[in-house]
């Protein structure tokens, strides 16, 4: 016989939406921009799902919503930039995450990478990569890729998400 575990006063919830979102406000996730380029310019979001894959080959992954301004880019695109964000981008992190912002313009700084892919400048560590699979998931699409080239040595602290909000590490 299995025991039961003591929830005390707390009472579980059937699965939902709500759960989902509750459940994972209390997971700390780091904050990433995933860019991309298509006939009418740069695309990008603020992705917190971006996931290591494998090492061999090198791989990682993120979600992405199939009703998200950007997903017709990253459905059609064959490289994406993905850019880990830095504490000193919480304002970088909001614009991209905002329905209807101007991402690429002012204050935002980035330059053409490889690929034509958007990079955006003084974050932690940024890469191209090599879409290789968009697999349907619900709402969204997992999106697997293979890094190509990047830069892993910007200065600074990572940004995190939290509760609904961004947040630096605290020591």
């Amino acid at each position: 016989m299995t025991a039961t575990p003591d929830l005390g006063a707390r009472t579980p919830q059937l699965a939902s939406p709500d759960l989902l979102r509750s459940a994972f406000r209390r997971h700390a996730a780091g904050v990433a921009v995933i860019t991309a380029r298509c006939d009418t310019g740069p695309v990008g979001f603020t992705a917190n799902s971006l996931t290591s894959v494998s090492v061999e080959p090198p791989l990682l992954s993120f979600g992405i919503s199939t009703g998200a301004s950007s997903w017709p880019a990253i459905a059609e695109t064959d490289h994406i930039g993905v850019h880990v964000l830095g504490d000193h981008q919480r304002r970088l992190a909001a614009t991209f995450a905002r329905s209807g912002a101007d991402r690429f313009g002012a204050p935002t700084a980035w330059h053409e990478g490889p690929e034509g892919v958007p990079v955006l400048d003084d974050v932690l560590a940024w890469l191209v990569c090599r879409v290789v699979r968009r697999v349907p998931a619900g709402d969204h699409h997992i999106v697997l890729a293979e890094i190509v080239l990047g830069d892993p040595t910007g200065p600074g602290r990572p940004l995190l998400y939290h509760q609904g909000r961004f947040n630096g590490l605290r020591d």
